[in-house]
């Protein structure tokens, strides 16, 4: 599993948002290792991916640099038994 996280400005937020949405995420869902994804947004502008894999997760693409105040960052975690 991989949490990316990527904080935009402002006035950017919109539109990173649909490139996450209708760039970034169709572009790691077509590989045959993906299981499934997640978005989520704050209020602060921030942007979560948390998406499944089989096996090695992929990178989700560069975002457009216009748009991010933050450079985006990326977790790999492993479920824990209970």
């Amino acid at each position: 599993m991989r949490m990316w996280e990527v904080r935009a400005y402002p006035e950017g937020f919109e539109d990173l948002l649909s490139w996450v949405r209708e760039g970034a995420l169709p572009r790691i869902e077509a590989s045959p290792l993906h299981v499934s994804s997640e978005a989520f947004s704050s209020a602060d502008h921030r942007i979560v991916v948390i998406s499944k894999w089989r096996g090695d997760p992929e990178p989700l693409p560069e975002p457009p640099g216009h748009l991010v105040a933050r450079k985006p960052h990326s977790w790999d975690f492993s479920p824990v038994d209970r």
